[in-house]
């Protein structure tokens, strides 16, 4: 049976979205700092998680965004197959969502609408939308606003079969040392295996997105994150980039089927906040 939903239903969710993940640290991401905080060896380390928190409980009580980059919002939605749209395009409800939720929640503004001209948009438009059918009659929506600190420090690697498990593990860390502090640790790491060169970078977007501490489904790929999260945690970066066993709160890995020529990986970086939050309707 055909559910209709009315895109206007997107816009007001997604304005309130962009707003709520600004302003609250997810639950997961909370806990994940909390632990840290409370493990973490070196006393600076100890030190910037601390504030770190502090940060969040002032950003709660006084309504003031958990960063002062409030990201390029990125959108990810999968409708079910027995879901019909009424009213705007779904792109323009999409991007009126965001407009509001940047507007009214004060947050900053900045998108560019040329990469070269690089004149801003003034309301954080367009989003990056990614959209996937699926089976059902709901959505679910996923906004993940995404600050350029840590999004600049992000790498795709074109490995060769032949490179195996072992190429894998050097692009992780290569992609983690050379974003040192640039990249606002404690960081979480996406990696995305397989596919081709945008599968596996949206891949790894989208593996940001994942709760920390859930592992990903597959065995192996679940034995590389634990390594890796202990190997990265083992290079001394630590929180700001001033030493400790803090680098990383998670690495999370997503795969897909590939060609028998490649072994594409993709290294998606995000700052101790990585936003994320998701709601169905």
């Amino acid at each position: 049976m055909i559910r209709e939903i009315d895109t206007a239903e997107l816009t007001k969710n997604i304005k309130e979205m962009c707003i709520s993940v600004n302003y609250q640290l997810s639950c997961d991401m909370q806990k994940a700092l909390q632990k840290a905080a409370e493990t973490e060896v070196s006393p600076i380390g100890k030190k910037i998680l601390r504030q770190l928190e502090e940060n969040l409980t002032i950003a709660g009580e006084e309504m003031i965004p958990i960063c002062q980059d409030t990201g390029m919002a990125v959108i990810f939605l999968e409708i079910g197959q027995d879901v019909h749209l009424s009213g705007s395009s779904l792109e323009d409800a999409v991007n009126e969502g965001v407009r509001q939720g940047y507007q009214e929640g004060f947050l900053r503004k900045s998108v560019v609408g040329d990469p070269i001209e690089r004149v801003n948009t003034k309301d954080n438009t367009p989003a990056v939308l990614h959209t996937r059918i699926v089976a059902g009659d709901k959505i679910r929506i996923k906004v993940a606003p995404k600050g350029f600190g840590s999004e600049n420090m992000s790498k795709v690697y074109m490995l060769k079969p032949a490179d195996g498990m072992e190429g894998v593990k050097k692009a992780i860390l290569s992609a983690v040392e050379d974003a040192g502090p640039n990249a606002c640790p404690p960081m979480v790491i996406g990696v995305g295996i397989g596919g081709t060169f945008e599968k596996a970078a949206l891949m790894a977007k989208e593996a940001l997105t994942r709760e920390v501490g859930q592992s990903a489904e597959t065995e192996w790929a679940k034995a590389l994150e634990e390594e890796m999260l202990q190997k990265i945690n083992s290079l001394g970066i630590g929180p700001a980039g001033l030493g400790g066993r803090t680098t990383a709160l998670a690495v999370n890995v997503n795969t897909y089927p590939t060609h028998i020529a490649g072994l594409p990986v993709a290294v998606n970086i995000c700052c101790h906040v990585n936003r994320h939050i998701q709601r169905v309707i």
